[in-house]
């Protein structure tokens, strides 16, 4: 079976390394923040181009301490999209804002003109709009330029869900390096993954970075004094040891990424009615997932390949505005997500991780070709 992840190949990939830096931190005794912890920070906000690098517990607190950090909670409204991990959305609750839900592009990121419909015809429910956050989903720039532009002239905090795009760019400049602050996930799966949870918030705000940093150990400035409310949401050392050393390959798990998507476009072009992923005009996506979309045959091109021995998921088979606990009480930009709503119907993950072989990226075209007749 070639799965369509496979976080345990990453770790075998560079096992001794690992396995070394888990050591290093049993042995040296300090098991919550401290130095790795640190290191940790200081090298990926080397690696963004920030000036700060904030480690939390998970991607999903990586949202929700940002938003905080921003002073976003009750009484505000924050614009995002439905066709994303649903953790963009409960974090926004969970600060204490109010999520406003608007359509996507051709691109499955929001669409600027969505954005830009939605405040112009805001919502009776819906509080003030605060902030927006775009999702560089799969690996995609969302469009930064229009979007920028629009939180601007609208006076909204842009704060980027960096989750799935570690070291994509747009027009030369990386994303999470377009807003006020941009939240990571390293989940083991992620482009830069940790055998366990974990996140990074980075910024170029010093008083912002402060706050974060507060905010993520119950408000402490001085140890055990909170001066503001805050949460519990550190990453541990073992994860920031482990970090450290997949940050060192993340360049080249980069360019492997990027390898295999282009081998699946070229391999898979020409196939009436599967449509492939497109590429906005300036950007250099990441490649978390090569997503294809095959309308109405996707339950059946899923389940063809699954006979076949190539594993398949679907991101994201309900959008989170139909899902049971979102359901008739999200607010939504003007004329629904009718693309998103496709999207969910028609989209399909192809088998897409660093240590893939070439061979094996072979078998899953000549099984979609060979299925798709």
């Amino acid at each position: 079976m070639i799965p369509q992840t496979n976080p345990k190949a990453a770790y075998l990939a560079q096992r001794d390394a690992i396995d070394a830096a888990i050591r290093r931190v049993l042995e040296a005794g300090w098991y919550i923040q401290g130095e790795e912890v640190a290191a940790f920070e200081q090298e990926f906000a080397a690696y963004t181009g920030s000036r700060h690098a904030i480690a939390v517990a998970s991607g999903t607190d990586a949202l929700i301490v940002a938003l905080r950090g921003l002073g976003i909670g009750p009484g505000d409204s924050v614009i995002t999209v439905s066709h994303t991990a649903v953790a963009t959305v409960a974090a926004v609750e969970l600060a204490g804002a109010t999520p406003v839900l608007v359509d996507i592009d051709e691109y499955w990121t929001m669409a600027p003109a969505a954005l830009e419909a939605v405040l112009k015809d805001w919502p009776a429910q819906a509080p003030k709009p605060r902030a927006v956050i775009p999702v560089h989903l799969y690996g995609q720039p969302a469009a930064m330029t229009e979007i920028s532009a629009i939180a601007e002239r609208h006076d909204l905090i842009l704060l980027e869900d960096n989750a799935q795009a570690h070291g994509a760019t747009l027009d030369g400049r990386m994303v999470g390096r377009w807003g006020k602050a941009a939240a990571y996930s390293l989940y083991p799966t992620k482009n830069l993954g940790a055998i366990g949870d974990g996140g990074i918030i980075t910024t170029d705000d010093d008083t912002l970075a402060e706050t974060l940093r507060a905010l993520r150990e119950y408000g402490w400035r001085e140890r055990y004094i909170s001066g503001i409310a805050g949460m519990n949401s550190r990453l541990d050392p073992l994860q920031a040891a482990i970090l450290r050393v997949k940050l060192g390959n993340l360049q080249a798990d980069t360019a492997r990424r990027q390898a295999i998507a282009a081998r699946y476009s070229a391999g898979l072009a020409g196939l009436d009615g599967l449509t492939l992923p497109a590429v906005r005009p300036g950007a250099a996506p990441v490649y978390h997932l090569y997503v294809v979309d095959a309308g109405a045959r996707r339950d059946e091109l899923q389940a063809k390949l699954k006979e076949r021995g190539v594993g398949t998921l679907i991101h994201y088979p309900v959008p989170v505005h139909l899902q049971p606990a979102y359901k008739g009480r999200v607010a939504l930009g003007p004329g629904g997500l009718p693309r998103t709503e496709r999207a969910a119907k028609s989209v399909l993950s192809l088998p897409l991780y660093p240590q893939l072989s070439d061979a094996d990226v072979d078998t899953v075209i000549a099984t979609v070709r060979q299925v798709w007749g």
